[in-house]
């Protein structure tokens, strides 16, 4: 793989060698930086490892596609332009297939409002100086997108708490999403943002026969399975708010985001409405945790700064010790005579179609409902180098009825394991996790995106 990679980029960099741009030259300076890094032999195999996974503008993608879909491999281009100062565009285009045939590629592109920060120096006679008020800067973010992805392994149980494992049924399913979103800083202070989207979503399920559970359409109708029979196009909207503030000295963060969002149906039968709520709370030991997901960050980036590079392999991004308290809440709304669809309700189950672990000790999407309820209380530390340890605690449950989104009735799990986060390569879990109804369940899950790169469309 590493020798063929080279020839790619030693080809594109001679097809633009001729009148080399700023693309031609991004080029050139990821052959040379891939030539020296790659040509140490072993020596030089966790910095030839960064270079060809992370580097830009073009190189190797990797990552799982969606739980029960295989490991998928691929590529990725990454370019920008910088207009002036006040404005920087970057794209992302990548594409990755897997060994059961499942893919997904999709293109990315992001619009960053970067104004000049005028600092002010003041200085005092007499007394200590004033506190500094430099705090990580937030930015206008604009992001336009267009995803496809098929997936051939996608389960089924039924709807509500209480479907059962032996009505587990397999189906396939593709989906484009074409749209945009836009995140606005609107208080600096207290990190306070408006979010808004629009997107438009089509949905195509199939059956999948020759498989060792049966096809959901010889288990399940559009009755038990609302818009198994027809799958109109959606236009989606979404408005919401972002709060993440920082006290005592970053020992206490907090990650706050709700979402209202429309689904509106080529057919009103499937037209619905809903908000998520998803509260975060972390309380770092040592007063520092490494930084997130960045908002000008493509899913294919991993700088830690806007126009920088990502950190080297050897830097590790692991928690220097955290406890983190969630708290998540889906309920929908749909009028007399309408219903959402099943595709587009949320799961508890090992990891959902995004590839969030939720109440992970059960089989991947083994609940599914239009509400969901879920309690995380979870513990991360470094161990070694990008090595660390990992814990959660789950409690949560769907619902059919808005009514029922409650403490009552929870189901538990936890899970204990390791988590690999080494500059900007994508994160890896590693986990056991056991639960109630004496469920348990092996997690071997690679981010799709590059650590520190932000997150694609949700699929539901």
């Amino acid at each position: 793989m590493r020798s063929s990679f080279l020839a790619v980029l030693l080809l594109v960099a001679a097809a633009v060698g001729a009148q080399e741009s700023q693309l031609g030259a991004d080029f050139r300076g990821e052959h040379e930086r891939v030539g020296q890094a790659c040509g140490n032999g072993f020596k030089g195999i966790f910095g030839c490892a960064e270079e060809l996974f992370t580097d830009h503008p073009l190189h190797i993608a990797v990552g799982s596609i969606a739980p029960d879909n295989g490991f998928g491999a691929g590529a990725a281009f990454v370019a920008h332009y910088t207009p002036n100062e006040d404005w920087r565009l970057t794209w992302d285009v990548d594409a990755i297939g897997s060994s059961n045939a499942s893919w997904r590629a999709g293109a990315y592109m992001k619009i960053i409002h970067t104004p000049p920060q005028h600092i002010t120096v003041v200085t005092t006679t007499s007394g200590p100086p004033r506190k500094s008020k430099l705090a990580v800067r937030q930015y206008t973010v604009f992001n336009v997108y267009a995803q496809g992805i098929n997936l051939n392994n996608v389960f089924f149980f039924g709807e509500g708490p209480d479907s059962a494992p032996a009505n587990k049924s397999i189906f396939g399913e593709l989906q484009s999403i074409v749209g945009g979103n836009a995140v606005v800083p609107v208080w600096r202070k207290a990190s306070l943002a408006l979010f808004g989207e629009i997107n438009g979503r089509f949905v195509t399920i199939r059956g999948v026969n020759g498989q060792a559970n049966p096809s959901i359409d010889q288990l399940y109708n559009n009755v038990t399975a609302p818009g198994l029979s027809s799958q109109p196009g959606f236009a989606q909207f979404g408005e919401g708010i972002r709060l993440k503030p920082i006290f005592f000295d970053d020992h206490f963060q907090l990650d706050y985001q709700f979402t209202f969002q429309q689904f509106a149906a080529g057919s009103s039968t499937y037209s619905f409405r809903r908000w998520i709520g998803d509260f975060g709370h972390v309380f770092p030991l040592y007063g520092k945790t490494p930084p997130g997901p960045r908002e000008f960050n493509g899913p294919d980036q991993c700088a830690a700064a806007i126009g920088g590079k990502c950190p080297p392999t050897s830097f590790s991004r692991n928690r220097q010790g955290a406890i983190g308290l969630r708290f998540v809440m889906t309920e929908s709304i749909a009028d007399r005579g309408s219903v959402e669809p099943f595709y587009f309700q949320p799961t508890l189950g090992g990891s959902d179609i995004n590839g969030n672990s939720l109440l992970s000790s059960y089989p991947d999407y083994r609940f599914r409902a239009p509400n969901l309820f879920l309690v995380r209380e979870s513990f991360e530390h470094s161990i070694w180098g990008p090595f660390g340890f990992n814990f959660m605690a789950d409690q949560g449950k769907v619902a059919l009825t808005r009514g029922n989104v409650n403490f009552n009735n929870l189901n538990n799990s936890y899970a204990a394991g390791f988590t690999i986060r080494a500059g900007g390569l994508p994160q890896v879990y590693l986990l056991f996790a056991w639960g109630s109804n004496n469920t348990s369940h092996n997690i071997v899950y690679m981010d799709p995106a590059l650590l520190g790169g932000s997150a694609r469309p949700s699929l539901f």
